[in-house]
């Protein structure tokens, strides 16, 4: 078979764009502090730009009501994390004897496990004549010191966000009117202010909805629990609210935090363990039926993507990266429905396949 040179060009072009890729990925991942808050600033804007739209319809203009939503924000959540700072640091303090607790009440498996963990040394040090070398361990800092600092880290470039989503909402149309001035052809004018509209819409749509779901969610779990007469059973709603931004791994996380802490809290086993399993139901319903049937086929995304997804963005920016990975999934998929290039990434990323013509 015969090379053309068209084969050569698309050969470097594929090689091109594989480069282009690694070098995004690797400036994604070097430069997290300096993107994240800007990226943070931009889906707020995206998502509060219809509010602030209607209210200057209804003769508020966007530099007075573009302040008072982000201050109303920001006050919200440092009241709400000051209100609840006395309950977590509770739990933090109880932290230690979760351990304790846990071996207490299931004491019968893990001598088991015990047991076949000797037997195993005891065969290492027949297959090594009892010369291994001993092992070196290396002090690492504690989970929750990490976690402390992780969010501090976190909060802080969020605040320097909502700042920038402060000034972008107050800026009212001037970024639209830049995009459309700097567009020759009307046609394409027209098509990119209805891809901006429909990206502020969809983003707008999914996460205000998605959050009051999950608010529905912590309400539901914190009042069950405070039925079975779990302590500090309103911290673990706002948690339930918190994880479940968390596509596939809040949930995971939660159950397992609330079945250690249950373990400590309740003296039975069995009311130990229905504690979890109430959350798992109510998280099960929300995720398979309840989220699906408010969204609708609109915003439906293919759960493969949505995994990937996750996983690449946990890997790029950790936890702000998983909260980020869906939103950015709708911004993609609302983009490549807009743009005839990318209308078959669109379609993949999508829960449905597309109709047949004919």
């Amino acid at each position: 078979m015969q090379v053309t040179p068209m084969d050569d060009t698309q050969k470097i072009k594929n090689l091109l764009l594989g480069i282009f890729l690694i070098l995004a990925f690797g400036a994604v991942y070097f430069a997290r502090d300096m993107l994240l808050p800007i990226v943070i600033g931009l889906l707020v804007a995206l998502t509060l730009s219809p509010i602030v739209r209607a209210l200057a319809r209804a003769g508020l203009p966007a530099p007075f009501t573009a302040p008072v939503i982000i201050l109303g924000i920001t006050l919200t959540s440092v009241m709400g994390v000051y209100a609840l700072s006395g309950p977590a640091t509770e739990i933090v303090d109880l932290a230690p004897k979760v351990s304790a607790a846990l071996r207490d009440k299931m004491s019968t498996v893990l001598d088991s496990l015990e047991a076949v963990q000797d037997a195993s040394d005891q065969v290492e040090d027949l297959t090594s004549g009892g010369n291994a070398a001993p092992a070196v361990s290396v002090k690492q800092p504690s989970l929750l010191v990490f976690a402390a600092g992780s969010v501090a880290s976190f909060l802080s470039l969020g605040l320097v966000g909502l700042i920038l989503a402060m000034f972008i909402l107050a800026s009212g149309d001037l970024f639209y009117v830049k995009l459309v001035n700097a567009i020759p052809n009307f046609a394409d004018k027209k098509r990119a202010v209805k891809m901006v509209r429909d990206v502020e819409r969809q983003l707008s749509h999914y996460l205000l909805t998605i959050s009051v779901i999950n608010a529905g969610l912590g309400i539901c779990i914190g009042l069950s629990l405070y039925w079975l007469g779990l302590p500090n059973a309103l911290l673990w709603g706002v948690l339930a609210f918190a994880l479940n931004f968390l596509p596939f791994v809040g949930a995971m996380i939660g159950v397992i935090a609330i079945a250690a802490y249950a373990m400590l809290a309740f003296d039975t086993l069995a009311l130990g363990l229905t504690v979890p399993a109430i959350y798992f139901f109510f998280t099960t319903l929300e995720g398979q039926f309840l989220t699906p049937a408010i969204l609708g086929r609109r915003l439906e995304l293919n759960t493969v993507s949505v995994f990937l997804t996750v996983i690449i963005w946990s890997w790029l920016w950790n936890v702000p990266g998983a909260l980020m990975a869906v939103p950015f999934l709708v911004v993609t998929k609302v983009i490549s429905d807009n743009v005839a290039p990318l209308a078959v990434f669109g379609n993949f990323l999508g829960a449905r396949a597309p109709r047949k013509s004919g």
